[in-house]
């Protein structure tokens, strides 16, 4: 617990975040790349029924002992909640009816909100922009920690209670660093669930609901799929601000671990993220660069980050 910490500063780079012009350069050489780009007709049927799954369990749930509740929330429930958070993440960039279908997009993203038991997705959608525009900037990109917790979680074991807070962190964190004011989607969308949760409740009592919200807390912090969190922008290599991975948990979380891809172009969905080196003959994720990073994210939280170096092609 007293271990020293690695560093003392967050790395500052003083640089416009590198995705805008990248995205310019490789359009230009790989014009294919916007067929890829539009809505994915997919996706809403695959959420759609994610949603059904988590009212199902809800009925499920509502017999069981509350150890069960909880187990069946880390295990089954959050997996299904963190994977909508991440669904609702792909609609925020309006790949699910479009972008001349804003409306239905927003309105999509709190359907996709229910089982998650706690209003997000417009809060989502307000802030994320932000963190495309301004990637890193200083009091501008809420996901970046602020500079107390960098300050305090200094250690491997505080970290270790970071993540467990990530949830929180997550959540509280736009209030402090970059506060907006409430808009009426967010309104709309914290009366939406309001009225979600109060009929689960009023049909099958108290246990849907804490398997519910504690789920989608738990599936936020020490948890596999969490570790996206830390893959994403973390910097495990000097000069490089977003890194992909490319392991099987893709396939719960709409390709989320495609980042770099994502970043370069956030208009594809993320049932083609895939698609987007094939369109550039393999090229693509090593477009100004000699490496690939690989992520490989374990139950422990820990992260091992294999480098490795390309012959230039």
């Amino acid at each position: 617990m007293g271990e020293k910490a690695g560093r003392v500063d967050f790395e500052w780079v003083y640089t416009d975040q590198p995705h805008t012009s990248r995205r310019k350069e490789i359009l230009a050489k790989y014009p294919e790349i916007k067929s890829l780009m539009g809505p994915d007709p997919q996706l809403k049927w695959v959420v759609t029924g994610m949603v059904l799954t988590q009212l199902l369990a809800c009925y499920l749930v509502q017999d069981v002992s509350w150890k069960w509740v909880v187990i069946w929330a880390y295990t089954f429930g959050g997996c299904i909640n963190h994977s909508l958070t991440l669904a609702i993440h792909d609609i925020s960039h309006n790949v699910a009816f479009g972008n001349k279908q804003a409306r239905w997009n927003r309105w999509f993203a709190m359907f996709a909100n229910l089982p998650i038991g706690l209003p997000y997705s417009a809060s989502f959608k307000k802030y994320h922009i932000d963190h495309h525009r301004y990637l890193g900037g200083d009091g501008l990109d809420v996901d970046v920690p602020t500079d107390l917790e960098g300050w305090f979680f200094c250690t491997p074991f505080r970290k270790l209670i970071w993540l467990f807070l990530q949830p929180f962190f997550y959540a509280l964190r736009p209030l402090v660093v970059n506060p907006k004011p409430v808009s009426s989607l967010e309104v709309l969308n914290a009366a939406v669930q309001l009225v979600a949760d109060v009929c689960i409740f009023y049909l099958w009592g108290l246990k849907p609901i804490v398997y519910l919200i504690s789920g989608s807390i738990l599936c936020m912090g020490l948890h596999p799929i969490s570790g996206h969190f830390i893959a994403e922008h973390y910097m495990f290599l000097k000069g490089h601000e977003t890194y992909s991975y490319y392991g099987p948990l893709n396939l719960i979380t709409f390709n989320v671990g495609y980042h770099m891809e994502h970043h370069d172009f956030p208009s594809i969905p993320g049932s083609r993220l895939p698609l987007v080196s094939l369109a550039s003959c393999g090229r693509l994720i090593f477009f100004q660069s000699n490496l690939v990073i690989h992520v490989s994210l374990y139950v422990e939280t820990c992260i091992e980050i294999i480098i490795k170096r390309l012959k230039n092609a």
